[in-house]
């Protein structure tokens, strides 16, 4: 798996990419799902290490809850329970939905991207089949939290500062210019269209003054 740092550092980036959060009134409650929601398909971890259940079991690592199916679910259950009183309406509803959904399935997408352990059984329960993405250049992050930090934790953050959070940062980074450079231009032509008013109105008053004259 990729770290649990990253994954969940990726949720607030696409947030932040798309500007989710202004579907919603309550941004804190929409951040903390944000950092969470794409953290939790590791929950499965649990499973294998404390409760027995194989690797490859449904249920275990890198199993259902890295599936497309659990996303969707996911992205429901946040949705109902937690933004039910926002009074969306059914278009905000949907996409926050989506983007709930999204956020989890970037989880199983990068964990498609390392390169070891088992693959990722996306279309789970209907199919345990376990799937990765031709080109994985992440380095595999162990389940252990010892281990990380003893063996391999520097090399692999290294490694996902390249991939993963220095892209997530550029895309962010041009979202915000490509908004600025809309609101500039939305200025401008609110001051240009006051400009051509203010010139037509002075223009009526000086025809409407010959006339008098």
């Amino acid at each position: 798996m990729a770290t649990i740092f990253t994954h969940s550092l990726i949720g607030l980036a696409v947030g932040k990419i798309f500007g989710t959060s202004n579907l919603v009134i309550s941004k804190k409650r929409f951040w903390i799902f944000s950092f969470v929601c794409p953290a939790l398909p590791d929950t499965d971890s649990l499973g294998l290490l404390y409760l027995g259940i194989p690797y490859e079991h449904i249920f275990g690592h890198r199993g259902f809850t890295h599936s497309i199916f659990f996303s969707v679910f996911l992205g429901l259950l946040v949705v109902f329970l937690f933004f039910r009183k926002e009074n969306l309406n059914k278009l905000n509803s949907f996409l926050l939905i989506m983007y709930f959904t999204l956020i989890t399935t970037t989880h199983s997408i990068l964990d498609a991207l390392t390169n070891g352990g088992l693959g990722i059984a996306f279309f789970s329960p209907f199919d345990n089949s376990r799937h990765f993405f031709p080109y994985r250049p992440l380095e595999v992050s162990p389940l252990s939290i010892d281990k990380f930090f003893k063996e391999r934790g520097l090399d692999i953050l290294s490694n996902e500062l390249i991939w993963v959070l220095i892209p997530a940062l550029i895309f962010i980074f041009i979202k915000i210019v490509i908004k600025k450079m809309i609101v500039k231009y939305k200025a401008n032509t609110k001051d240009h269209s006051k400009r051509i008013n203010y010139n037509e109105d002075v223009s009526r008053h000086q025809f409407y003054g010959r006339d008098k004259n």
